[in-house]
């Protein structure tokens, strides 16, 4: 890793910053000076302020989006603050550009309260087409996501929690394929009850109501008889979600399931766990950089499909999968809000894309040219 590392930081110190603003009609006639800007932009001005719901006919509202953090949440590296998460959101919005042709602007914030980044984030939001919420630690997010999707009349997509549960869906429909599983007989394991342990949860459960799901933290298996509970997990457990009628470890968890899938902490599992699990295991290790356990050992010990978050190792689960075509279709087609409909679309039609799964290709690469446009034909 030391030698990526400093491939980056000199990359980064080289370019002093990934992406820039580039003029969509470059102009050297001084005349066009007077219709670009002053007098007469006031015409274009007047007639938006009239006809607000002409805006993204006339600026740059249908193609742009805000990738926001307040940097509380950064990668593996935790709440390292806003001047810490703008690398990421640069990097985001170079993903943006790269992949959909689509504008983002990265935005930090010096705030980190639910009521501060609401407010933030609304009073900014009639710069934008569509908001990218990132890298904004649990619980906070989830109420930070609700409260924008009901003030704002524009997409919000915490990548986080959404694109993590669509790919990991994607991958999960092409591994069942290839051990000869049905989706609904699972027996799921998730390690790590953040934002995208949540989201994977109720996803998997929204596309199938009868897969079993153990949620397990820090302190153990997310059961009944524990008091330390927060809010969120207690509404896993009300709602059905998980199954919470079990107490113990992670070892204890994972004996005898089909699925581990981990977005926790790297060198959680062992190959004695492993080998506790069902016949031809499933294992998404998603932990960055370092994943649960690495591959080569879950296969040793008789992972028949693993999966990591790593580019290094066949099927990564990468939020760079779905995140661009969501946003595409979303502001192609008009889409305000981001169902779960849209999410389980979504990740029906990356899966499909795989048409023969196979242990080592389960999800399409993020280069596929075909992604962006297939995943955007469903957000309607």
């Amino acid at each position: 890793m030391s030698d990526i590392n400093d491939k980056a930081l000199k990359k980064h110190a080289e370019l002093r910053g990934k992406i820039e603003v580039n003029l969509k009609e470059p102009f050297t006639d001084p005349a066009m000076l007077s219709v670009f800007y002053t007098p007469g932009v006031a015409a274009v001005s007047d007639y938006v302020a009239k006809n607000p719901d002409k805006t993204r006919d006339y600026t740059w509202l249908n193609n742009n989006v805000a990738v926001i953090s307040d940097g509380s949440a950064v990668l593996g590296l935790g709440d390292i603050g806003p001047y810490g998460a703008l690398p990421v959101m640069e990097g985001k919005s170079l993903l943006f550009k790269h992949f959909a042709g689509i504008d983002a602007v990265p935005i930090v914030l010096d705030v980190h309260s639910v009521d501060e980044i609401v407010s933030a984030v609304c009073a900014i939001a009639p710069s934008f087409g569509g908001i990218n919420l990132e890298d904004i630690a649990a619980p906070q997010c989830f109420e930070i996501e609700k409260q924008l999707k009901e003030k704002l009349p524009i997409p919000i997509f915490h990548d986080d929690q959404h694109g993590t549960a669509i790919v990991v869906l994607a991958g999960l429909i092409n591994a069942v394929k290839v051990t000869r599983r049905t989706f609904s007989d699972l027996s799921i394991v998730v390690s790590g009850v953040g934002s995208a342990g949540v989201a994977i949860m109720k996803l998997l459960k929204t596309y199938d109501a009868d897969v079993r799901i153990k949620a397990v933290d820090s302190q153990g298996i997310v059961s009944k008889t524990r008091s330390d509970l927060n809010d969120t997990k207690k509404l896993l457990l009300s709602d059905g979600t998980i199954d919470g009628s079990t107490s113990g470890d992670l070892a204890t968890a994972v004996e005898g399931a089909d699925v581990f899938i981990g977005v926790s902490l790297g060198g959680l599992v062992s190959k004695v766990m492993v080998e506790s699990m069902n016949t031809d295991s499933i294992i998404f290790a998603m932990a960055n950089p370092t994943p649960e356990i690495m591959p080569d050992e879950a296969k040793q010990a008789g992972a028949a499909v693993v999966a990591t978050g790593r580019s290094d190792f066949p099927n990564q689960v990468n939020n760079a999968v779905c995140f661009p075509g969501v946003f595409r279709g979303a502001l192609d087609n008009g889409v305000r809000d981001i169902t779960d409909e849209h999410k389980l679309k979504a990740a029906k039609a990356i899966a499909n894309l795989v048409e023969n799964p196979k242990p080592d290709f389960i999800i399409p690469s993020v280069m596929d040219e075909r992604l962006v446009p297939t995943i955007a034909n469903v957000i309607r």
